[in-house]
């Protein structure tokens, strides 16, 4: 009789201890370990001789295929992805529950279908009649596409070899389970090897495999951190909801730029492309010239967004005043108040302050620091800015305004929208000549409050 073994495994980091823990000592979980059999008789069994297939080639000798990314037919999704799905690549897609996942991936199954494909959609957590429903609410016929109902890695691989589709959909990877690991599907040994089986497929048939991932209460990706590490690309889907349109982040590519977002809106017949994704988010724009509300120029990837910042600055009751921030850094924001204070003497420490990004969007990048301060500025000194005027620049601990990328496609995304003016670093080098806006570089925080706002008669 082989020798049975157990270990305890974290279901959030993947650590491995001999008993059991209450705090995990690598990623300080709680409650996270779960005990696993391993059948050590298996660690010494004779393991089956591989033939190399692919020897070692030269970089010149390798041929590339003509058609080395699949369109999605669907813009947005094509921009996330860098172009289109790359062949033989593995995907993985992340999100909160009802987000929409299974909605985009069976509409970009029947895209790709349209264009001739041949798409095989495992579905592990529903039946073959209600992925119908939904297609048939998605408007998505074809007779390319085949919906398998299957848990089992071991027959998923069978099909893959029998149908040679060009795109399998695994939803999910936390219901897929492998015969030869005991412990339960979802556990860290579950996805861990279904993933890198899935990995193998992908490249060794030169197939393109997007595979649905679960995330924790906190957001993260449910599973192992080297789940994230063995797949090519990894996209998160977001959104608030409250709101109806959702966005696709690029969190790491393999073929194209990270952080690039797409942004769709969910309706009833399915998710739709946004192609002018900032006129979203100032569609609720105050036309009636409140204090402390500028519009900056972010950038995400390679893609430039005009959102709204809201800033609100009020007399404390408290001993200590409140700093609360939503879509943008608390610490960002904190440095930012403490160069108020320290560069223009502004004196906050008995004021409650509140940024907040309109529109449910995450402000990352440092350009967006300019804005923050100037609205909150603006709601100390109870003066509006001109509704025409755009803002861009990192601020630095000395009160310098320092260099953005991507100036000329920010400015361009502002002229495009209207705007009349806009708001830069004195440091960025402007190649192309711009007409029909104004361009006010400045070099200082406080010159960026004395010259470069134009406030207007308050309503």
């Amino acid at each position: 009789m082989a020798k049975v073994k157990s270990k305890y495994v974290c279901q959030n980091c993947g650590y491995e201890t001999a008993g059991y823990l209450g705090k995990c000592p690598e990623c300080g979980s709680w409650g996270s370990f779960v005990e696993e059999i391993a059948d050590s008789s298996s660690e010494h069994k004779n393991l089956p001789v591989i033939e190399d297939i692919y020897p070692p080639q030269k970089l010149s000798e390798i041929e590339m295929d003509t058609e080395i990314r699949l369109s999605t037919n669907i813009s947005e999704f094509d921009r996330v992805l860098g172009g289109g799905i790359v062949q033989g690549s593995l995907v993985l897609i992340a999100g909160d529950p009802g987000i929409g996942k299974s909605t985009i991936l069976l509409q970009t199954s029947g895209e790709l279908c349209k264009n001739g494909k041949k798409v095989l959609y495992v579905s592990a957590e529903e039946s073959a009649s209600q992925v119908k429903l939904r297609a048939e609410r998605l408007s998505v016929k074809s007779d390319n596409l085949y919906i398998y109902p299957q848990t089992n890695l071991e027959l998923i691989k069978r099909n893959i070899d029998n149908l040679k589709p060009d795109l399998v959909i695994v939803d999910s990877i936390q219901a897929i389970y492998t015969s030869t690991i005991q412990s339960s599907a979802g556990s860290v040994s579950q996805i861990r090897e279904c993933c890198n089986s899935l990995m193998q497929v992908a490249k060794s048939q030169n197939v393109s495999i997007i595979v649905i991932g679960h995330v924790t209460k906190e957001g993260n990706i449910a599973g192992p951190k080297v789940l994230e590490h063995m797949v090519d690309t990894v996209i998160q889907f977001e959104g608030d909801k409250y709101k109806s349109y959702r966005i696709l982040r690029s969190i790491k590519n393999r073929f194209g730029n990270t952080s690039e977002v797409g942004i769709f809106e969910m309706g009833g017949n399915g998710l739709t492309e946004v192609i002018n994704p900032s006129q979203l988010f100032l569609k609720e724009y105050n036309q009636t010239q409140t204090p402390g509300s500028t519009i900056i120029v972010t950038s995400e990837g390679t893609r430039p967004l005009l959102v709204e910042i809201q800033a609100l600055v009020g007399t404390t009751p408290y001993p200590a005043p409140r700093r609360v921030a939503n879509g943008v850094d608390t610490g960002r924001v904190l440095q930012i108040l403490a160069v108020l204070e320290k560069r223009i003497g502004l004196n906050l420490s008995k004021q409650d302050v509140y940024v907040n990004v309109i529109g449910g969007i995450d402000v990352s990048e440092p350009a967006a620091d300019l804005g923050i301060a100037l609205a909150i500025v603006t709601c100390v000194r109870d003066v509006v800015f001109d509704l025409q005027t755009a803002i861009v620049g990192e601020i630095g601990l000395s009160g310098e305004i320092r260099a953005v990328n991507h100036i000329e496609k920010r400015i361009n995304e502002a002229q495009k929208l209207g705007f009349k003016r806009i708001i830069i670093p004195d440091a960025n080098d402007i190649q192309e000549k711009f007409e029909g806006i104004e361009i006010v570089k400045v070099k200082r925080i406080l010159e960026a409050i004395t010259r470069g706002v134009k406030p207007v008669k308050e309503a």
